[in-house]
């Protein structure tokens, strides 16, 4: 595979092991903490420690801070991220902290099960599995080594909620065809007493303060706003503010942008320029399993499976994912069950209804109609 190549990963395939320095294990974390001890008086980011000790990961320094921070050797302080180390991380020598005790054994009934993540809304990511661990895990280790990802796959199937589940720092852009690069950078708002302030956009902020960035719906935005990305996201990592004094923003420790797509829904265009600025490509599609165990009914669900068979054979346009059948089980509760089948009957595009009734007449074994105002009682 040619080296500039995205890698799409879309299975359960195992990742290649790090090849490691040579050096015996914990050597990184004790040459950071040695470090931190003969400077105990200041307080360092993640890029000036790595610089100050020569490693070759900023990522790799950054986990060693942060087990530091966890037991209690050092104070971590964000926005950006920056560490100090403590008295008991001095008295400590160097010496790596105790393991965390190991969580009880589930029942098998629950093994090999990971606990689910909160999102900003309160709702529950129940993590997928995903390159020999959970999707939750490589976002983050991708986010650490600084690689973009570039989610892609229907409307609905759980894009935007991985990502907040991931990184509860963040910051999103959701993308349209009017979106502009004033949407990133920010504009100038209008004061009560007549004069103006320059507000920073998501881009700037996320940058400055080390956080991730979600560009939604990414392929909607046209391509001359987009440009306003590349440079945060190459090794420059700097950008400009041209209608704010061509203010300079660098990124700090932690910044990190991730992208999703929807294919085949109008307007959204995958140029080369935008591909190529993503290093992995990761397919998102809709957990089947998950939505029985959300409490979505079986029938509902082999309807979506047969109907996504016919979306990808390019025999209908629209197909229901995971938010249509978690509405559709939310609907079933409040209204009861003829009202849902309704409903998601009622969802589709009116060019599709004909075979989406089709589908769902066929494992509820019912007339089946779009939700509909009657006549007066």
């Amino acid at each position: 595979m040619d080296p500039a190549t995205p890698t799409p990963i879309t299975g359960d395939a195992s990742p290649t092991p790090d090849p490691g320095d040579g050096r015996r294990p914990g050597y990184l974390y004790r040459q950071v903490a040695a470090h931190l001890a003969a400077h105990s008086d200041q307080v360092f980011k993640v890029g000036e420690l790595t610089t100050a000790i020569a490693a070759p990961s900023t990522g790799a320094v950054f986990e060693a801070l942060k087990k530091m921070a966890a037991a209690g050797y050092a104070t971590h302080h964000t926005g950006p991220h920056r560490f100090q180390i403590t008295q008991a991380g001095i008295d400590a020598a160097g010496a790596m902290p105790p393991p965390a005790p190991r969580a009880p054994r589930q029942g098998r009934r629950g093994a090999g099960r990971r606990q689910p993540a909160a999102r900003p809304n309160g709702e529950l990511y129940f993590p997928r599995k995903l390159a020999g661990a959970t999707d939750l895990d490589v976002l983050r280790r991708l986010r650490e080594q600084r690689i973009p990802v570039l989610l892609y796959g229907p409307p609905g199937t759980g894009k935007t909620a991985l990502v907040e589940a991931a990184f509860p720092d963040l910051l999103t852009v959701t993308g349209t065809g009017d979106t502009v690069v004033e949407d990133f950078l920010g504009n100038f708002i209008p004061l009560p007493d007549g004069g103006f302030e320059f507000v920073y956009g998501p881009l700037v902020t996320a940058m400055r303060e080390g956080r991730a960035l979600l560009v939604d719906d990414a392929t909607l935005i046209p391509p001359k706003v987009l440009a306003v990305l590349y440079p945060a996201m190459d090794g420059r990592r700097v950008i400009t503010i041209p209608g704010y004094r061509n203010e300079r923003v660098e990124a700090d420790d932690g910044f990190y942008v991730i992208a999703g797509h929807n294919p085949g829904v109008h307007g959204a265009i995958l140029t080369e320029a935008l591909a190529s600025r993503f290093d992995v490509h990761i397919e998102v599609t809709t957990d089947w399993d998950l939505a029985r165990h959300l409490g979505v009914p079986s029938p509902a669900v082999e309807a979506a499976i047969a109907l996504n068979a016919d979306l990808a054979a390019g025999r209908v346009t629209w197909a229901p994912q995971l938010r249509e059948l978690l509405g559709f089980a939310r609907v079933r509760k409040t209204l009861g069950l003829p009202a849902a089948i309704s409903n998601l009957a009622g969802r589709a595009p009116a060019d599709d209804r004909e075979q989406v009734l089709a589908a769902l007449r066929q494992q509820f074994g019912t007339e089946i109609t779009a939700l509909t105002l009657g006549k007066q009682r």
